[in-house]
């Protein structure tokens, strides 16, 4: 699906959900280019584009897995990012709410403490749980698991601490809930400030990520800028993260890398500098970008 879908499923909508459409089309290009699909990767709420699925979006995905005989990846790390009224929804939950029908869709549900609210990325812990599946494979990922030659410690306490957060009544969670609310409201404001700031720009257009940590607004380039790209044997938006990156030294990465419709150009950023800072990190992305307009102009 990787090779096919992704050049796919960027033409719709950034926040409209995946269409099942585009979704058939994808897989019926791979299987004409003799790929045997095995799994579909679904990230909810996503990257690059911050989208949080319906839940009847989420049940069209998991009936055409099914009927595709697909094994279903949902990537959830992003789960309790979400700023606006959008609910998140797990695919098991809704899975188990399609009867029996769907009970033998194999699906593996992903989770991680290095991503997310708690965002601790200096440290790696995460689960799997595989639904579906036969008894024989969760011996295999077990036996798989168990040769590892020592445990990742300080990572399995940190993801014990988030599967099991403190609960309403017990002496920390107080602290706890003023902690989360305060990292999801700072993060809801500069979602919104990103939002601001990259409308104002020529060229720019994005609609405020309704959850995860990322953006992937729309960058009209001008067509100087194109061409110059084009001479040097760079896909556009490339050439575009690369002279941010050196006038501004901001990273952001290329919608080539992600796959878009053709034609137009796209770049992948986050909202995850400190808050303190973060008016400034717009005010230098912006003076790039006013800059390299007006060098390229037509």
């Amino acid at each position: 699906v990787r090779s096919s879908a992704a050049s796919d499923v960027y033409k719709r909508q950034e926040y409209g959900g995946l269409q099942i459409e585009q979704l058939e089309r994808s897989l019926a290009a791979a299987r004409a280019h003799k790929t045997e699909v095995r799994a579909l990767v679904v990230i909810n709420p996503g990257n690059p584009t911050g989208a949080v699925l319906s839940e009847q979006n989420i049940r069209d995905v998991i009936a055409f897995c099914s009927r595709e005989r697909i094994v279903l990846l949902a990537d959830e790390v992003y789960q309790e990012n979400i700023y606006t009224d959008k609910k998140f929804h797990s695919f098991k939950k809704v899975l188990r709410s399609m009867g029996d029908k769907y009970q033998n869709q194999e699906l593996v549900s992903f989770h991680s403490m290095s991503k997310g609210l708690f965002g601790e990325c200096g440290h790696r812990g995460g689960y799997y749980e595989l639904v579906g599946f036969e008894k024989e494979i969760h011996e295999v990922c077990y036996k798989r698991a168990s040769v590892n030659l020592c445990s990742n410690a300080v990572g399995q306490i940190m993801l014990g601490l988030m599967a099991n957060p403190p609960k309403e009544g017990s002496e920390s969670y107080g602290l706890y809930s003023q902690e989360r609310a305060a990292i999801l409201s700072s993060l809801s404001r500069r979602a919104a400030l990103l939002t601001k700031s990259l409308n104002a720009l020529e060229g720019i257009s994005l609609d405020q990520p309704p959850g995860a940590m990322y953006a992937f607004p729309q960058v009209r380039l001008p067509r100087k800028a194109v061409e110059v790209a084009n001479q040097q044997g760079v896909a556009p938006d490339a050439f575009y993260a690369l002279r941010a990156l050196e006038s501004s030294g901001i990273v952001i990465v290329p919608g080539s890398g992600f796959g878009q419709v053709e034609g137009t150009y796209h770049f992948r950023t986050t909202f995850l500098p400190p808050e303190n800072e973060f008016e400034e990190v717009m005010k230098l992305f912006c003076d790039f970008h006013t800059k390299f307009m007006n060098e390229f102009r037509d």
